[in-house]
């Protein structure tokens, strides 16, 4: 659980310096590798939750 909150807190990194550099400066390639960390992001939110009921569970 704690390497996949730290693959979660990579990705949300990786998706604020993209998305910054796209919108200061319009940088279309940027806005590209955000996008894809945001699917990426969103899949290990979806891992994330499931991990977690299964603790809950314990």
């Amino acid at each position: 659980m704690k390497n996949l909150v730290e693959q979660i807190n990579a990705q949300i990194a990786a998706f604020q310096e993209n998305a910054a550099a796209q919108v200061e400066k319009n940088n279309k390639a940027a806005g590209t590798r955000a996008r894809k960390a945001a699917l990426e992001l969103s899949k290990l939110l979806k891992e994330f939750r499931k991990v977690s009921v299964e603790e809950a569970k314990k």
